[in-house]
């Protein structure tokens, strides 16, 4: 079997691809978990707020049952879930001051995803939550109308944010993965054989993932390091972690039963 590559979202965004993988125009993609989510609702739950306290501790629980369960859930919706790789844990940054504990944040203008479980994360933790557009908030930074974005490292690296932003604050406050996705039409075109090879090695491809990330991000963190940003490390999470109490409260029950589950797989 051959896989033809298309990177650099040459063949559209996110939600444009999933849509094609619906009807049989793309075949395959790497998917980040929000747009998944407006598919299969569940899977939104991976975005509660310091819901995975490591790299490992998602894992466990992606590679497990109840990672397997949401996976077999994009059938509803003709489209076949096959592994999980990461985009990783997404951080703060800001251009204003070091951020340590939730009162640090308070007033500052934060970009966030347009996405209602970020938007209320930051709201609980003091920020002024401003959903937009990543490229509107290119802008907004460099402009100074917003003071800061939440991102995995390998997006405040590639995209230089050390320019416009001063602080980074390693929160880890939600860990993002980034699935492998078939389109219906695609799978069941394969003979069985094939389907058992695609998904071995999808899970292959996403450990290999994982891997080459968090090496490039100890690299990227030491060049922004390098650069001028004030990086820390190690921020108050246990305080960061009861104010995102009511955030639980709003969402916990609208993933049925999963949430429970995780906290308990997580014990």
């Amino acid at each position: 079997m051959s896989i033809e590559l298309y990177p650099n979202a040459s063949l559209g965004d996110e939600r444009t691809l999933l849509e094609g993988m619906q009807i049989g125009t793309v075949d395959m993609g790497v998917i980040t978990n929000g747009p998944v989510a407006n598919f299969v609702e569940e899977m939104a739950v991976f975005e509660l707020p310091f819901l995975f306290p490591s790299p490992q501790a998602a894992y466990d629980v992606l590679d497990g049952p109840i990672g397997q369960e949401l996976l077999d859930k994009l059938s509803e919706v003709n489209l076949k879930g096959l592994a999980y790789a990461e985009r990783g844990f997404r951080n703060l940054t800001n251009s204003e001051r070091p951020v340590n504990s939730p009162e640090d944040m308070d007033g500052l203008r934060i970009r966030v995803m347009e996405n209602p479980v970020y938007v209320d994360t930051f709201r609980a933790l003091g920020a002024n939550a401003i959903p937009m557009a990543w490229t509107e908030a290119l802008t907004a930074m460099q402009q100074g109308t917003i003071d800061g974005q939440e991102n995995p490292v390998n997006v405040v690296h590639s995209f230089k944010l050390n320019e416009t932003q001063n602080y980074m604050t390693l929160s880890r406050h939600t860990y993002a993965p980034a699935i492998f996705v078939m389109g219906m039409p695609a799978w069941s075109k394969l003979p069985e054989a094939a389907q058992e090879v695609v998904t071995q090695a999808a899970q292959e491809a996403a450990e290999y993932e994982r891997k080459i990330n968090a090496e490039m991000a100890s690299e990227q963190l030491a060049e922004l390091r390098e650069a001028g940003m004030q990086i820390n490390d190690n921020p108050d999470i246990e305080a960061f972690q009861a104010a995102v109490a009511p955030v639980y409260e709003q969402y916990g029950k609208q993933f049925g039963d999963y949430l429970p589950r995780i906290q308990e797989a997580l014990k």
